[in-house]
């Protein structure tokens, strides 16, 4: 009965995390039909009812998520003990997952993982490329990629990247039909191309400083992208000014696609962290990437 019960507790915990039979037998490696037939059998031993299942998806009920939050910890827990022992091989093994936003992953995180999956290649790494700020600890990330402005104070950052600047971009063309903007409150007679924040639904207020004074202005325009090679590509076809991190847009300007105004109002301001929770138990794997990323 105590065997039974672990078992398909096991099995369960990973059924919710998933939100999937499939996902969860291939990692179980067990057939979806024998899956589904042990959460049955727990439902029937518990008497309730955990799991709402429809043609295409599955959740947890109610009951089903408080057990699964009082669980978690418990399981993360066993987890992170067995990937240590594991760790304790010649070679470090484990796996980690991030979340990173787009320019990030592009310009720090990938070049660096790269050389770090050819050195340790008993290391599993999974990276969500997301935008929004994503809670690291209820979506279960090991650790995520964003501005060192942009991360929780309860969170570990350790430094990934050097400083950075943004820039105003738009094409020659563009200029020569529309005008230089001299200050920033000159955007405000220009077409923008907006971003839309991820998080909390609004558009981006573009930000400068100048002589320590900060200033954030709200543009318009016809055109709103969330894609950064998009935006920039939308700048070099005329369609609006731009606002992207300096380093995407060095080529555009070298080769006369792309014009830089209003640099004297963007300041450099600190780059990317990685950051996790500070109570976490980090594995030996973990801990070879954070020294792996650590910028100096």
């Amino acid at each position: 009965m105590l065997k039974d019960n672990i078992n398909d507790l096991i099995s369960f915990m990973v059924v919710a995390r998933e939100r999937s039979f499939t996902r969860a037998a291939a990692q179980l490696g067990v057939s979806q039909s024998a899956l589904s037939h042990a959460m049955r059998n727990l439902e029937s031993r518990l008497d309730v009812r955990l799991l709402t299942r429809t043609t295409r998806s599955v959740a947890p009920t109610e009951a089903g998520e408080r057990l699964y939050q009082s669980l978690s910890p418990h399981l993360q827990e066993i987890e992170q003990e067995i990937t240590a022992l594991r760790d304790s091989r010649e070679r470090p093994a484990g796996n980690i997952r991030l979340t990173a936003a787009e320019h990030s992953m592009n310009t720090v995180l990938w070049p660096r993982l790269k050389t770090f999956m050819q050195q340790y290649p008993d290391i599993n790494i999974e990276v969500i490329v997301d935008n929004g700020l994503t809670d690291i600890v209820g979506e279960r990330f090991d650790a995520g990629v964003r501005l060192v402005e942009q991360v929780a104070r309860d969170m570990i950052a350790v430094r990934i990247g050097p400083d950075m600047r943004m820039a105003v971009v738009g094409s020659p063309g563009y200029f020569a039909h529309r005008g230089i903007p001299q200050t920033p409150h000159d955007l405000q007679h220009h077409r923008c191309i907006n971003m839309r924040l991820p998080t909390r639904g609004g558009l981006y207020a573009w930000e400068f400083e100048r002589n320590g004074e900060p200033l954030r202005v709200r543009v318009e325009g016809q055109l709103t992208l969330n894609s950064l090679p998009q935006r920039i590509e939308a700048a070099e076809a005329g369609l609006g000014l731009a606002y992207v991190p300096e380093d995407t847009i060095v080529d555009g300007v070298a080769a006369g696609r792309l014009q830089h105004v209003l640099a004297d109002w963007c300041a450099p301001f600190a780059g990317y962290s990685l950051y996790y929770p500070s109570r976490r138990q980090h594995t030996a794997a973990f801990a070879l990437l954070v020294d792996a990323l650590r910028y100096s």
